[in-house]
């Protein structure tokens, strides 16, 4: 008899993938002999590529295939796609795009979620609805399994650890500054990017931070994550103890800054893809919020180390501020609040 396969559609964006992982661990566990597939950007493959509970990746190259001259690549995608003759297919992006790729995959039974935008559901065999506006985005990718037989439970390991960019993490920090590195340290990451400039908590708050922690915490180094982009953030912030900071913005690869995450003590983060990181390794982190709803998309398990002020405006859910005082959601959240909360995370003085 062949094994069950199945393919799971969720191409972005990190947060969302990281969110969705669970469901991956769970159908894994409940059907070992599965041959599990996962169509995903591929500028995000790197984050599941060679995961022990995958069978395959399916690149999906968004950017490329916007092109008319690459379609004929996007067909001979389908066309495996439906040659595969899957037996389950489970769309947890459930925007049009998505569920489209997922009817012609042509598998034998099709999941999705049952979001209201862009009309996916209608391609569904089964339309899983959200429980309420407030379910967290983990919860509801979870409510596709019970339908099918599979158990819901939170024995798993979430993100297994890649040996080879753990290894590079180690080049990665300065073993012979011992600025950076002293015995009995602890690491502190900070996340100041967002894909959304007003989910950013400003740099100089980030700074003012920085400043008192190591003023408060001689023990204490930094390391500051994010893209290429980033880098002139961490570069700002750096400036308030340089000596007790590593810029790693634009330096690190996706599995590489799991494995940082791996490592630290503390995160201290806006809403974005490391933040679920964070939360799925049981990381203690600090996360601050704007327009967007923690409840909803917050660090999954943790929703008591949120950080945000009670406006009229928030959360808003758009990516443009329209407030009269432009972005005060996290304009407005002083850097002593979040001292407050980091100081109790990181307990009594050394």
């Amino acid at each position: 008899m062949s094994p069950l396969k199945i393919l799971i559609l969720k191409p972005s964006s990190l947060g969302d993938v990281i969110q969705a992982l669970p469901v991956l661990r769970l159908l894994k566990q409940h059907t070992p002999a599965a041959e599990i597939f996962w169509w995903i950007d591929s500028a995000l493959a790197p984050l599941i590529e060679n995961d022990p509970d995958l069978t395959g990746i399916v690149h999906f190259e968004r950017k490329r295939w916007a092109k008319p001259q690459h379609w004929p690549e996007m067909f001979r995608s389908i066309r495996w796609l439906r040659a595969q003759n899957f037996d389950l297919v489970i769309d947890l992006q459930s925007l049009l795009r998505s569920a489209t790729f997922a009817w012609l995959a042509n598998g034998k039974f099709l999941v999705g979620l049952d979001e209201t935008r862009e009309g996916a559901r209608g391609f569904y065999d089964l339309a899983v609805p959200r429980k309420s506006f407030h379910t967290h985005a983990v919860d509801w990718y979870l409510s596709v399994l019970p339908p099918l037989g599979v158990p819901v439970h939170k024995n798993f390991t979430w993100l297994p650890e890649r040996p080879e960019s753990s290894a590079e993490v180690s080049r990665q920090w300065p073993e012979g500054n011992l600025k950076l590195k002293i015995q009995n340290s602890k690491l502190i990451l900070l996340q100041p990017g967002a894909r959304w400039k007003n989910k950013r908590w400003p740099a100089k708050h980030f700074g003012e931070l920085v400043h008192s922690l190591a003023q408060t915490f001689p023990e204490v180094r930094f390391a500051i994550l994010g893209s290429k982009a980033d880098h002139p953030l961490g570069e700002s912030i750096l400036q308030s103890a340089p000596d007790r900071c590593l810029n790693l913005g634009g330096k690190t690869s996706l599995p590489e800054m799991v494995e940082w995450v791996r490592r630290c003590d503390l995160m201290i983060t806006n809403d974005t893809g490391p933040m679920h990181v964070a939360a799925a390794l049981g990381k203690p982190l600090v996360a601050l919020f704007g327009p967007t709803a923690p409840h909803r998309t917050g660090p999954y398990g943790q929703p008591g180390n949120v950080l945000r002020l009670d406006l009229p405006c928030s959360p808003c859910l758009k990516s443009h501020c329209t407030f009269e005082k432009t972005d005060e959601c996290l304009q407005a959240l002083p850097p002593a609040q979040v001292f407050d909360r980091v100081q109790k995370l990181l307990g009594p003085r050394a």
